[in-house]
């Protein structure tokens, strides 16, 4: 009888493969969107960074003229006892935070919302950003760190700049064991993951000592749990004939 695939046991949701939220400090959103937002501005002072095990990239901790406290993503560059503003007559600089109809086309945007009010969704990964790309009536174009283009409202909220952080990636680990601090920090996924070929046959569909042994790597799109692996519903496999 062979195992269970790790597909299969991270869908029963078992704390081994659950992201650790009581670890995690702050529900990262925007301020309500309320009338003052809407027709005025209303100014914060940054006043600490926080370091939050749920993302990379820095928090700011901002407390408004309102004496409220919130927590924005950091622009690159802010630094503590810089001021931030929020609403339709902020000034379009890094780190405010504007509705889309005020922010000019060309402009480097992050931390973008869905639907106006829902406190952001797109873009938070350190060092990305989007960019405005065009307006038509109602509606925002916004190129995304992936080259695609989409479509939102242009009441939906924005930060202007870049997320800090960028280049994380780019520095080496040097060693496994800061590789397995690494990953162990956000209990997102299992370190190290073992290819399917390199398995024995009764742990992975792809395993044995020769690899999938004649049996295709392709799978289609219903195929149940535990045997989809490989290459799901691929139009094509192999090498391109040449001419």
């Amino acid at each position: 009888m062979g195992k269970r695939l790790k597909p299969q046991r991270r869908g029963r949701g078992t704390p081994r493969y659950c992201s650790p939220k009581k670890r995690f400090k702050v529900k990262l959103r925007y301020r309500p969107y309320d009338d003052v937002e809407k027709t005025g501005v209303i100014r914060g002072q940054v006043v600490d960074f926080v370091d939050d095990p749920a993302r990379s990239a820095l928090l700011m901790k901002v407390k408004y003229d309102n004496n409220e406290e919130g927590y924005l993503l950091a622009a690159e560059g802010t630094c503590q006892g810089d001021y931030v503003e929020l609403g339709v007559q902020a000034k379009v600089a890094f780190g405010n935070v504007l509705p889309l109809y005020r922010i000019p086309e060309g402009t480097y945007i992050y931390n973008i919302e869905r639907i106006p009010g829902d406190g952001g969704k797109f873009i938070k990964a350190p060092g990305a950003f989007g960019i405005v790309v065009g307006r038509e009536k109602e509606t925002v174009s916004i190129k995304l760190p992936s080259k695609k283009v989409i479509t939102v409202s242009s009441e939906a909220r924005a930060q202007v700049g870049i997320v800090n952080g960028g280049g994380l990636k780019e520095r080496p680990l040097m060693k496994a064991g800061n590789a397995h601090y690494k990953h162990k920090a956000k209990s997102t996924r299992i370190w190290p993951k073992v290819r399917g070929v390199a398995m024995s046959a009764y742990n992975h569909p792809h395993g044995g000592k020769q690899h999938h042994a004649g049996k295709p790597t392709s799978v289609a799109r219903g195929t149940p749990p535990g045997r989809k692996v490989g290459h799901i519903a691929s139009k094509r496999t192999g090498r391109r004939a040449k001419g």
